[in-house]
């Protein structure tokens, strides 16, 4: 039964991705009721391909984004909606209401996203984690990071007793900076290098809790990232984008982080959790 099981969801995870080809748009928001070519519940960023339909229940809401273009539809229950070339056109309900945006997504992000998702629920189903609790470096300790001042973040036996923090570039001997810090966490107070390779270590009480390496974007990656950084306030949609494109660039834990901030906010969305692992 179970290699049964494993053999369906590989050709599931296979027949996803290369739908991804055809994929036109994708679903950046919904709540409430909502049907896909009359099948429940649609995932968060599931693709659509031109001719597919949407069924929203009463006071259902959806928002279906271009990837072409970044224009996004809102729609709203009860209603039914066709996928056309560039557009969402209504077949019965209220007409869409438009919303240009600056994202560009492609669609091999989000096919990323869609099978990172799968193979999370797969193995949250074959066995349960042990929570963490060893002492450890936590930000940043791999990929790139898309802020010049990270908040650097670690767990220590004793988080409340003083920590050596040094960092260094990585290559060098003579360190950057070094500091003392508490409570598990430090911000350099000036800002590091773009497109530079660190390495940074944590001592507490004369043994290390660890030594992590990470990168700096490059400067104009860090600048498209500045002018798209929405605001908490920002839509649903723009923060979920924005994820994406931490996600593409590299910046995997804060990519993370995200999704599980995005998670808590929308616990009707399960698929948030399974991007953040």
């Amino acid at each position: 039964m179970k290699k049964t099981l494993r053999t369906l969801l590989a050709a599931s995870l296979l027949a996803a991705t290369a739908a991804w080809s055809e994929g036109i748009a994708f679903i950046s928001n919904m709540k409430g009721e909502v049907a896909l070519d009359g099948n429940p519940r649609p995932t968060l960023l599931a693709e659509l391909a031109r001719g597919q339909k949407l069924s929203l229940g009463r006071d259902a809401q959806a928002s279906v984004m271009f990837v072409s273009t970044g224009k996004e539809y809102a729609l709203k229950g009860p209603g039914e909606y066709v996928v056309k070339d560039t557009e969402i056109a209504a077949s019965s309900g209220m007409p869409p209401m438009t919303r240009e945006t600056v994202w560009r997504t492609s669609s091999k992000v989000l096919g990323q996203a869609a099978q990172t998702s799968a193979a999370s629920v797969r193995m949250r189903s074959v066995s349960l984690q042990k929570p963490d609790i060893e002492p450890r470096l936590l930000f940043p300790t791999q990929g790139n990071v898309a802020t010049l001042q990270p908040t650097f973040r670690w767990r220590a036996p004793q988080t409340k007793m003083q920590g050596e923090f040094v960092l260094l570039v990585a290559g060098q001997e003579k360190p950057v900076h070094v500091a003392n810090a508490v409570s598990g966490t430090y911000r350099v107070p000036a800002k590091l290098l773009p497109d530079t390779d660190y390495v940074w270590a944590v001592s507490v009480g004369g043994n290390e809790v660890g030594t992590a390496r990470f990168r700096t974007l490059p400067a104009d990656a860090m600048e498209r990232l500045d002018q798209r950084r929405p605001s908490p306030k920002s839509e649903f949609s723009d923060r979920v984008l924005f994820t994406l494109m931490l996600q593409e660039m590299g910046a995997s834990q804060e990519a993370r982080e995200s999704w599980s901030r995005l998670a808590e906010e929308r616990s009707d969305l399960p698929e948030l959790a399974s991007f953040a692992h």
